[in-house]
């Protein structure tokens, strides 16, 4: 019997329109200064094929342990764009292999008064259960950063 996948859902409330919030995900300027970005990270590679069967490589260079530095990789292909509701990717960052894909399903829905509500389902196979409070914390602090960026008047 095989294992149910971990799934984790992050929602978050946006003073933004759809199509801006929508938009910062496929626009190489704007993910670089919230996809996988760290305080104290140096965004050293950010490139958007912004199709279905597209992808992306994102890559920063963060401070690491014994006085080094590494470089996290993230990378994606596109399976669904649907400006402004719907954006699915499968998803791949370190330490996992070439084949090792999980997938990432966001939805964007128009808020009563205005601004949107992204809704952000990441399923992942059950050998990365050990990573379910990292990748949480990690994906709540990305569209933390997304909110901040378009609430100050960026993208």
């Amino acid at each position: 019997m095989s294992e149910a996948p971990v799934i984790l859902t992050v929602t978050r409330a946006f003073d933004a329109a759809p199509e801006r919030v929508f938009d910062a995900w496929l626009d190489p300027a704007m993910a670089g200064r919230f996809l996988f970005a760290t305080p104290g990270g140096e965004m050293v590679k950010v490139e958007i094929d912004a199709r279905v069967g597209g992808g992306f490589e994102i890559v920063e260079r963060r401070p690491g342990g014994n006085g080094g530095s590494g470089d996290a990789h993230h990378y994606g292909r596109y399976e669904v764009i649907d400006r402004p509701e719907r954006l699915v990717f499968l998803f791949r960052a370190d330490p996992s292999g070439e084949e090792e894909w999980t997938r990432v399903s966001i939805a964007i829905a128009p808020a009563d008064g205005g601004g949107c509500t992204l809704t952000l389902t990441h399923e992942m196979d059950p050998q990365w259960a050990a990573y379910e409070a990292q990748t949480r914390k990690g994906w709540t602090m990305i569209l933390g950063s997304l909110a901040t960026l378009l609430e100050n008047g960026h993208g």
